[in-house]
């Protein structure tokens, strides 16, 4: 899974891979989101964890990679 964090008044995103689904991560924007005092917490496919205060989040985006097609189509 594709994962890239906007935070507030922060140029850059966070972006990485995760071995985690969709459903976990939405759960654990959810459960950030539901207080002013949370933080999302997620960790990529090599360990590293990463921790944003929820209420700096502008956006996260969740997205899968489509696997590229190789050859010719008929």
């Amino acid at each position: 899974m594709d994962i890239r964090i906007g935070i507030v008044n922060t140029a850059r995103e966070l972006m990485f891979q995760t071995t985690q689904s969709a459903a976990e991560i939405e759960k654990s924007i959810a459960q950030a989101l539901a207080s002013d005092s949370g933080t999302l917490r997620l960790e990529d496919e090599k360990g590293h964890i990463y921790v944003v205060a929820s209420r700096n989040l502008a956006f996260v985006e969740i997205g899968q990679e489509k696997a590229r097609k190789v050859g010719f189509a008929p």
